[in-house]
C-alpha cells in the first residue's frame, strides 16, 4: 500500500476509499497435507485478523480485491472468487479495533471512519504455497500460515467468514475445477486426491478418484517420478493450459 493510502486510512473521515465498505480475503493454500489459511496479528493487541483492506474511490472492486491479496503475498498472478457479502449488524464491533488503534498510539475519537459500521466483500484466494512470501504491515506482528485445524479465535465474524469461504471452495471443486490453483506445476495423482480429500474432509477409492479425474479431461500425464523402482514410480501430472 503507498504511503498515500495509509494516510487515507488514518485520516478521521477516510479520504479517497468507499465508506462503509470493506473487503475481507481468505487465502488458502495447500502443505503438508494441510489446508492453511493466511492471518494476521495486530501488534502489541494479540488480535488475529483476515487480511483485508478499503476501496480506494476511483477502484474497481476486484481490482482491490488483487491488490489487498498481492500486498500480503507478493504475487501477482492470483486465483480470486468473490463468495459472500457480510451485512449483518451483528458483525458491527468497534471494539477490536479501538484496542488496536490504541495499542499503536494512534489518535482517534468515536467518530473515525474505522470506528463505524462496514459491509465486507468476502473473496477467496488459492496460492502455491511454495510460491508465497508472507508480507506483514507496518502494524502488524506477523502474517503467517495456520492449519484450518488450529485457526484461532479471530476478531469480529472472522471465523465465520473462513467457514462460509471453505463451503464455497468445497461446491467449486467440481463446478468450477479450481483445485490446480493450490497445485504445484507438477504433481501425482495422489498429492491431488489429498488435496481433494482434505477440502472436502472425505476419503474416495483411489481407482474411482484417478477415473473420475481423467474423466474430466484437465490433467497432462507428462512423466514418472523416479523415487524407486521404475515399476513402482508414480506418474506426474499438470493441469492443461
Amino acid at each position: 500500500m503507498t504511503e498515500q493510502s495509509k494516510k487515507n486510512e488514518s485520516n478521521p473521515a477516510g479520504e479517497g476509499f468507499m465508506p462503509g465498505l470493506a473487503i475481507d480475503a481468505v487465502i488458502f493454500g495447500f502443505h503438508d497435507h494441510q489446508l492453511k489459511v493466511l492471518l494476521m496479528e495486530y501488534k502489541r493487541s494479540k488480535i488475529f485478523a483476515l487480511p483485508g483492506g478499503f476501496i480506494r474511490k476511483e477502484e474497481d472492486l476486484n481490482s482491490a480485491a488483487y491488490r489487498v491479496v498481492s500486498e500480503r503475498t507478493g504475487l501477482q498472478n492470483i486465483y480470486l472468487e468473490q463468495f459472500y457479502v457480510f451485512g449483518d449488524y451483528a458483525r458491527f464491533d468497534p471494539s477490536p479495533m479501538k484496542t488496536i488503534m490504541q495499542a499503536n498510539e494512534f489518535a482517534h475519537d468515536d467518530d473515525h471512519w474505522l470506528l463505524q459500521r462496514f459491509i465486507s466483500v468476502g473473496y477467496y484466494a488459492l496460492v502455491d504455497f511454495t510460491k508465497v512470501t508472507p508480507l506483514p504491515d507496518k502494524i502488524f506482528d506477523g502474517c503467517n500460515w495456520y492449519p484450518l485445524s488450529d485457526v484461532p479465535n479471530l476478531m469480529q465474524d472472522h471465523n465465520q467468514i473462513i467457514k462460509k469461504a471453505l463451503e464455497s471452495l468445497q461446491s467449486d471443486l467440481d463446478r468450477k475445477l479450481v483445485a490446480f490453483n493450490l497445485m504445484p506445476g507438477e504433481f501425482t495423482m495422489n498429492e491431488l486426491q489429498g488435496l481433494y480429500e482434505t477440502i472436502l474432509g472425505a476419503k474416495f477409492l483411489r481407482s474411482a478418484f484417478q477415473r473420475k479425474m481423467l474423466s474430466l479431461g484437465i490433467l497432462e500425464r507428462i512423466a514418472k517420478r523416479m523415487s524407486g523402482g521404475a515399476h513402482k514410480a508414480p506418474y506426474l501430472y499438470k493441469f492443461r493450459s
